[in-house]
């Protein structure tokens, strides 16, 4: 889908789900952003919320305004900004194509030859507006959600456009694309979507992000025509797992442990709904058209989480994000430029001889962690990871730190310095001497904080040359977490 080089209670434990949040820190939900009108709603599978789940409504929405919101959503074409691409070529995203009717969001696709088309842009050999030499012009729609979440449980109810036209369900972030449905109400051709598909998708858009990016999925036939009436579509999302439903019942699921390496759900999803004309499946005609892909509520459950840092950055998954700073409109997954909302750990060339965030070689969850790695007397002091000013965001208090460690046998590394930054604070080094080799461990260290965090406060991963005085040493890092003292 992506063009290329592309979740009510008020208890006390309600009040520690964390979720990414405007200042990019996972933060607990207050009584203020709980919905007083969805405090008995639970997903279509979970009715009676056995799992827990809290409604996220930076994300969720019941569409039962006038117009659509704005301060949750991006709308493409909006005062004239596109956010990635412009649609799928030869049809184009127009904003007046998006409404909000009936207590639902429609996404209209109409015959448009009068619209402006931007005909000298395009991809994957068609123009906006062309297709073979033959006009085509059709305008559509695509909204984005302006905040991401990590992990949880999506849930829309929806009836797709009955023309030759997607209508699709979609996340991307970071290196990652999650394809929850692509439908369409009456494809021309012979392919993988048929009026009665589901088809679910997880791209891989790590660098050089060449197609093809899907990496697993599934695709089943459905006892329904999609365009036919609304279902309900859920799709839960967890650290190491993804589970699919349809009207509440589970149509498929996978796990990280079957799918290996593949696994790529690591990092937060802002949440797509679009309309696109997809060549291969045919075109539409203009007596098709005018019509509407309709979704009559977005909902996003997540659950509590005690951890007080990023899990994302702080699990080397990827960076923190900033949400209070706008999504730069050429951001692409695959992108890992540094911006205001999105930065990444810090590693100057000195210590990069020795430390280094890798990908599908050691890691307690995902695919990433941290590692050290000398085989020769350190020539740098001191060796350190920095993360991002504002990436620690901590009131006073009691905390426990903890990380989790992999040595090498015959490791030589003595301890693992941590220390906060803004104000300064040197927590206590983590030993590592006597860590068993050759399995993941957790390390725990208690530490008061007597002041604050200010604005630019961060963590300092460091290993300075007396603490790896001998030659050879193999460590990773994963999973740092922060938590009260007297919670887990």
């Amino acid at each position: 889908m992506m063009p290329p080089p592309r979740f009510i209670a008020v208890s006390l434990i309600a009040m520690l789900l964390l979720f990414s949040s405007a200042n990019a820190q996972e933060q607990a939900v207050s009584k203020s952003s709980i919905s007083t009108t969805q405090t008995n709603v639970f997903p279509a599978s979970d009715p009676t919320n056995s799992g827990g789940w809290v409604l996220n409504e930076s994300v969720s929405d019941e569409f039962d305004g006038d117009d659509i919101d704005q301060s949750k959503w991006f709308v493409q074409g909006a005062s004239g900004d596109y956010y990635i691409w412009k649609g799928r070529a030869p049809s184009q995203f127009a904003p007046h194509n998006v409404r909000v009717d009936d207590g639902k969001l429609k996404l209209r696709s109409q015959w448009e030859p009068e619209f402006k088309f931007a005909e000298d842009e395009g991809h994957e050999g068609n123009t906006y507006a062309w297709h073979d030499g033959k006009h085509i012009p059709v305008t559509t729609a695509g909204v984005i959600t302006r905040n991401r979440f990590l992990y949880g449980y999506m849930e829309a109810k929806t009836k797709a456009a009955d023309a030759t036209m997607t209508s699709s369900f979609w996340a991307i972030g970071y290196e990652s694309e999650l394809d929850i449905y692509e439908q369409m109400g009456k494809p021309k051709t012979q392919g993988d979507i048929h009026d009665n598909t589901l088809k679910s998708s997880v791209h891989d858009w790590s660098p050089p992000a060449k197609r093809p990016t899907r990496k697993f999925g599934d695709k089943r036939k459905l006892p329904f025509r999609v365009a036919d009436d609304f279902h309900v579509y859920g799709c839960e999302w967890g650290e190491d797992y993804l589970k699919c439903f349809v009207d509440g019942e589970l149509v498929y699921e996978t796990t990280q442990e079957e799918v290996g390496d593949d696994w790529v759900l690591t990092n937060p999803l802002e949440i797509w709904f679009d309309s696109e004309v997809f060549v291969w499946l045919g075109l539409p005609d203009k007596d098709q058209l005018p019509v509407d892909y309709e979704i009559e509520y977005l909902r996003v459950w997540q659950k509590p989480n005690a951890n007080l840092i990023d899990r994302t950055l702080f699990g080397f998954e990827g960076p923190i994000l900033f949400q209070e700073s706008p999504k730069p409109l050429n951001l692409v997954p695959e992108s890992s430029r540094e911006n205001d909302y999105q930065k990444f750990w810090n590693i100057d060339l000195q210590a990069a001889k020795y430390l280094s965030i890798v990908r599908d070689e050691n890691s307690i969850s995902g695919q990433k962690s941290l590692r050290f790695l000398h085989e020769d007397d350190l020539t740098v002091t001191d060796v350190a990871a920095v993360g991002p000013k504002g990436s620690v965001r901590l009131p006073t208090g009691d905390y426990s730190l903890s990380m989790n460690v992999w040595i090498k046998l015959n490791s030589n590394l003595k301890s693992i310095r941590v220390a906060l930054e803004d104000p300064g604070l040197e927590l206590p080094a983590f030993d590592v001497s006597d860590v068993e080799p050759g399995k993941w461990v957790t390390l725990e260290q208690k530490f008061s904080k007597e002041n604050p965090s200010n604005s630019n406060d961060r963590m300092r991963i460091a290993i300075d040359d007396g603490d790896a005085t001998e030659s050879c040493s193999l460590i990773y890092i994963d999973d740092i977490a922060i938590t009260r003292a007297d919670e887990k």
